[in-house]
């Protein structure tokens, strides 16, 4: 248990006194208290629990600082702490949310966190696990490691995230790519040391599009050297964007996972794939500005997920997702072995 102490004075009124000055009709009343006991409080709560992979197995969901946070959303915020009750009841097991951005927007090392305890708190009445994501931007000050450390030691009653991921993508830097990849192992390699056993989940880039598509986002990208840093691996694979048969959900998704294993020479790496964007089914949904994945993609997204030996997989993100794809996702997610014991 952790306690948080304090002191609290219990006062009784010992003794009343009148005091009759020299002008007759005048009255002073005094009132003399004296504390008869002091009881120290102590606010008991339990001890953070440790953290596993559990969160990252089964079906998840997104929320970025554009949906939550009122320093990015001036026109209202598009996912609110009570909305965990319908990811709930939708099958969702994990909430992945983006807890720190490094802009001149921010508030804070962390972002609202009035918002992420609420959001914690709310995942404990619904069961939910709570993961925090961060966009790392390679400064070349400690200011990215400074935000991942605060998300990690963020918590409100004892209550901390559940897990700690790293969004791999930010390549508008100006730096060549070998510095970029240095100071991405350099950042990895020191919150290894920080967080010690504690799971660590690595979001990338899609392989097909660093090795295929596009070889010039990030030549060289370090796979070797991250490979013994993170412990799952989240493939950013949403096939919305692309074309031909890369904008079929099952191709696209299987070839990236494939790649992705390839890659870090480990045909057992533990995976939880990213789909997407969102999921349009003709309800009323958030416009993202962007090419949207349909509810007809679901079934074959799902289906790769088995295929490949996935631990997990969500769809990106859950303000662009309709509720006729909620529904759904959910129920091929729990008809699937996808998050099962030993999958």
């Amino acid at each position: 248990m952790i306690l948080a102490g304090s002191v609290l004075l219990l006062g009784v009124l010992g003794v009343f006194g009148v005091v009759v000055s020299d002008t007759p009709d005048r009255y002073v009343l005094r009132v003399v208290g004296e504390p008869l006991a002091s009881v120290e409080v102590r606010l008991m709560v339990d001890a953070p629990v440790s953290r596993t992979l559990d969160p990252y197995r089964g079906l998840g969901t997104w929320v970025d600082s554009y949906d939550f946070d009122p320093a990015y959303v001036p026109g209202g915020i598009t996912v609110a702490p009570a909305d965990l009750v319908d990811m709930a009841d939708h099958g969702v097991r994990t909430v992945f949310i983006q807890s720190s951005r490094s802009d001149r927007r921010a508030t804070g090392l962390v972002s609202d966190p009035w918002l992420l305890a609420e959001f914690l708190l709310a995942a404990d009445r619904t069961g939910l696990a709570v993961v925090a994501w961060y966009l790392p931007k390679w400064t070349d000050d400690d200011e990215d490691l400074d935000r991942l450390l605060a998300i990690d030691r963020f918590s409100v009653l004892g209550r901390r995230f559940d897990g700690l991921a790293m969004d791999i993508e930010w390549n508008r830097d100006g730096l060549g790519a070998i510095e970029r990849s240095r100071r991405l192992v350099n950042l990895s390699d020191r919150m290894r040391r920080t967080v010690g056993d504690d799971p660590l989940g690595a979001i990338v880039m899609p392989p097909v599009i660093t090795d295929e598509i596009n070889l010039a986002f990030w030549p060289g990208f370090p796979w070797a050297e991250l490979a013994p840093l993170y412990d799952v691996w989240l493939p950013m694979a949403y096939w919305s964007f692309r074309t031909e048969e890369h904008a079929e959900p099952e191709f696209y998704v299987s070839q990236n996972i494939r790649r992705l294993r390839a890659n870090l020479g480990d045909p057992e790496a533990m995976v939880h794939a990213i789909g997407g964007i969102g999921a349009a089914d003709g309800s009323a949904i958030v416009d993202p500005g962007e090419p949207l994945a349909t509810i007809d993609d679901l079934a074959p997204f799902v289906a790769a997920l088995v295929a490949e030996g996935a631990v997990g997989g969500s769809i990106y993100d859950w303000a662009t997702m309709g509720s006729r794809s909620r529904s759904l996702l959910a129920d091929l997610m729990a008809g699937s072995t996808v998050g099962a014991a030993g999958h």
